[in-house]
């Protein structure tokens, strides 16, 4: 078997409709589209969402709520998983968002907030751009550092 000797199984392949191809094709005249109606038109195409006049959904349903487009998303990491790395022997006593990053616990363009869930032992020195108030002082606890960058 070779590329130039492929080909597909037989009656695996038909040829397509020629519409529009006049009467004794069996499919000319209308070319399918029944008679008159939007749809049959050449350059119709319906907008998104269009119900044919009757009320879209989209517009049935009632709105509530509302979006903060300003809003600020941050990326939790807690002291129990900085415990885990620091046994781990994966950091040492700094913590940046360099460090946070080669361990896959953030992204590159993430805004990174310590929450203060587990205990934390190690002495760390600790540099994000967020800390939560029982995180901060867990840190200082066990004699670390928390600065805010």
């Amino acid at each position: 078997m070779q590329l130039n000797n492929l080909k597909p199984a037989k009656g695996s392949v038909k040829s397509g409709k020629r519409i529009g191809r006049g009467e004794g094709s069996g499919k000319g005249g209308t070319a399918t589209r029944g008679h008159k109606g939007q749809k049959s038109r050449s350059g119709y195409s319906r907008k998104i969402g269009f119900e044919g006049g009757q009320m879209p959904l989209q517009r049935r349903v009632p709105k509530f709520g509302f979006k903060n487009i300003n809003r600020k998303e941050y990326q939790g990491v807690n002291l129990d998983t900085l415990q885990k790395l620091v046994d781990d022997g994966k950091i040492k006593d700094t913590v940046s968002l360099a460090i946070l990053m080669e361990n896959g616990l953030v992204g590159k363009n993430d805004l990174v907030k310590i929450l203060g869930r587990g205990e934390l032992k190690a002495k760390l020195n600790i540099s994000v751009h967020k800390f939560t108030a029982s995180a901060k002082t867990a840190i200082e606890k066990a004699g670390g550092e928390a600065v805010t960058i």
